[in-house]
């Protein structure tokens, strides 16, 4: 349902941002001004007429693409827990399968290990996968540091799911 209503908005502002830029500014058709510092109007037979109901077909272009992205984009995480997930899998599950550790038996990436040795934060675990520490390897020169991100937050949530 929050995604219905997401798109029913998104429609709506993208709607109401085209008529801001597709529809024509009308200007009221009065009399002209009278007073000291009035500028002459030109006569109406020297005004070429302008059509009220004129549209551009690059805004309405312009107005139907970016409605075309709002609906079917991917909401951006600051994290990608599937890609998080596959790097795990990758690179990780040699010693870390299930969350244990089969080099240092007590450094599991368990929730309470994680918090006795201070590395229950995403910072934490971002440092010591980039830099190493230890028995572990670094692994900041063969990830980039969007995997390297995405493999912390990844363990950052699963630790108490371990």
């Amino acid at each position: 349902m929050s995604r219905v209503a997401s798109i029913v908005c998104a429609v709506s502002l993208v709607l109401y941002g085209a008529s801001c830029f597709i529809l024509p500014a009308s200007t009221p058709r009065g009399a002209p001004q009278q007073g000291a510092g009035a500028v002459a109007q030109p006569s109406a037979s020297s005004v070429a007429p302008e059509s009220a109901g004129s549209w551009s077909p690059i805004a309405i272009g312009a107005a139907l693409g970016l409605l075309a992205a709002v609906a079917t984009a991917r909401p951006a995480l600051a994290a990608d827990l599937e890609n998080g997930e596959a790097v795990f899998q990758g690179n990780c599950t040699a010693c870390h399968a299930g969350g244990n550790n089969s080099i240092v038996a007590e450094k599991k990436l368990k929730k309470d290990a994680l918090v006795t040795y201070g590395k229950y934060d995403v910072g934490a675990i971002i440092t010591q996968v980039t830099n190493g520490n230890g028995s572990m390897p670094a692994f900041g020169d063969k990830l980039g540091p969007d995997d390297i991100e995405d493999v912390a937050n990844y363990v950052y949530n699963k630790a108490d799911k371990w």
